[in-house]
């Protein structure tokens, strides 16, 4: 058991300052072929919150910036690395912790398939369904939810779309990126010809090899 602070005491204390990572990745349906955003969890093995799911994160250490604080706490908690790191959003509401007042810098990292692969799964860090993150500890269903909600502004402009590919992708790759994220059916022909008037887009003489019909030709993303 913990003793939880009153309003008084917690106005009276110091905040206490941590980091937490929202991070995304894409993973295919295997029955529906489907692409959907999934998010890696961290079980707590303390109070408050004992047992519940929530984002992976810390204290900030005395010496660190918060970049390199979010990036530790991945490596340390999931293994994972990412390419694309970018603080979201400060959350510091009075109530969000019991014992003290608790202010979270929040980032939010895009991983490709391959690097969500290596990520560490164990029986405290598990893999979840973007739409399945409910319940979690702190607010850290409202943090997922706005994550979403800026990941789907950003999805249509930048270059946000191709931090979840890798170097080499396909239209209809790239199609699966914006309908994952989106959440809804986008016609092939329609996304196609939005895409020629793409700048930052090219493509290869390669193609797609394993497929049973014509090779699909692969671009690249020539964007900063």
């Amino acid at each position: 058991m913990y003793s939880s602070a009153n309003v008084a005491e917690r106005q009276s204390q110091a905040p206490s300052l941590a980091i937490s990572t929202v991070i995304f990745a894409l993973r295919t349906d295997p029955s529906s072929g489907a692409s959907e955003i999934w998010l890696p969890l961290v079980r707590r093995i303390r109070q408050p919150h004992l047992g519940k799911w929530a984002l992976p994160g810390g204290p900030l250490g005395a010496r660190e910036s918060l970049q390199d604080a979010a990036a530790r706490n991945l490596r340390e908690t999931t293994a994972l690395d990412p390419t694309y790191l970018e603080q979201l959003y400060a959350f510091g509401g009075l109530d969000r912790s019991a014992t003290q007042r608790l202010v979270s810098i929040v980032y939010w990292a895009l991983v490709r398939p391959d690097q969500a692969d290596l990520a560490r799964d164990s029986e405290n860090v598990r893999w979840f369904r973007a739409s399945e993150a409910v319940g979690l500890a702190f607010d850290h269903d409202e943090i997922v939810a706005y994550a979403l909600e800026r990941l789907r502004g950003k999805v249509t402009y930048g270059s946000v779309a191709y931090h979840f590919l890798g170097d080499r992708f396909t239209l209809a790759q790239l199609r699966g990126v914006y309908e994952a994220v989106l959440g809804k059916h986008l016609d092939p022909a329609n996304f196609r010809r939005q895409l020629r008037s793409a700048q930052d887009i090219a493509a290869t003489d390669e193609v797609l090899q394993g497929g049973r019909n014509r090779p699909p030709r692969l671009y690249r993303y020539t964007g900063p």
